[in-house]
């Protein structure tokens, strides 16, 4: 008896593509606790945030949209957020308040 899990990983080919649009440089600068996310609509743009914001139900809102726009296959290489810039920055500085 095993435990089926949805398919969350890309082929081999895509892994490839994806890690390599990721330098080592932006690996290294997310601090310990914290995310990178990519938003914006045309332009994307780079934010590090706690992972404690991952449990808020505003972002939770957020990674359901990303989920049904991207799948598991974000294109900047990281977790991409489809919202516009200022919104996000909204919404990150109320969760950072409470």
């Amino acid at each position: 008896m095993g435990i089926h899990l949805p398919s969350m990983f890309i082929n081999p080919k895509q892994a490839s593509k994806v890690h390599s649009r990721i330098t080592k440089n932006e690996l290294c600068n997310v601090p310990k606790g914290c995310v990178a996310v990519y938003v914006g609509e045309a332009q994307k743009k780079r934010f590090v945030v706690p992972v404690t914001y991952l449990n808020h139900p505003s972002f939770q809102e957020l990674l359901r949209r990303a989920e049904e726009e991207f799948g598991f296959v974000h294109p900047m290489g990281g977790l991409t957020i489809p919202c516009r810039e200022d919104a996000f920055v909204d919404l990150t500085s109320r969760i950072s308040v409470r």
